[in-house]
């Protein structure tokens, strides 16, 4: 008896289906699940996320597992915050050269606060993570970053963009 084989093709018209999904939602991102449910012992889904889309600093120390996100299309910024929402790194990420040493992913503890920023349009993440996943305990949003949708969200957001394409590299020291 042959096995069965059966696989999933991720095309370029499926990953442009969820841009414009996601230019057409207010929050200006959509997310499709690859994996069949919240059972499965690994997650994984594609997150389109547009320029401007204000993802507020979370981290996922409530159901701790590893996040690994992978650029399929596009370039990221993910920045990093200390306890107190003071940003202590910004790695740009993704599938083009926009200088050295641009990584396609990068992998973060479940204590870390972040948040990913778009650099370029119909920009597409891959997110990685241990399951099973627990929809209670998704993340902990940060309490010093305002909430999504308001006035200060735009500010923040604002803010954001200004540190990225400010920051340079820090000297590794110890």
């Amino acid at each position: 008896m042959e096995g069965r084989h059966d696989i999933k093709v991720f095309s370029t018209s499926c990953l442009n289906g969820l841009v414009n999904e996601a230019e057409a939602s207010a929050r200006l991102r959509q997310h499709r699940n690859i994996h069949k449910d919240y059972a499965d012992p690994c997650q994984r889904l594609f997150n389109a996320i547009g320029i401007g889309s204000y993802i507020r600093p979370h981290r996922h120390l409530l159901d701790p597992k590893v996040e690994d996100l992978f650029a399929v299309k596009g370039m990221f910024a993910l920045v990093v915050f200390d306890d107190a929402g003071n940003p202590s790194n910004v790695v740009k990420f993704g599938t083009e050269r926009f200088g050295d040493d641009i990584a396609p992913g990068v992998e973060l503890s479940p204590g870390t606060w972040h948040t990913v920023v778009a650099l370029t349009e119909a920009a597409v993440l891959l997110e990685l993570k241990g399951g099973p996943f627990n929809p209670n305990a998704a993340k902990e949003l940060a309490s010093w970053a305002p909430e999504e949708g308001t006035p200060q969200a735009l500010d923040y957001m604002k803010a954001l963009q200004k540190l990225i394409d400010e920051w340079s590299p820090r000297p590794v020291t110890g």
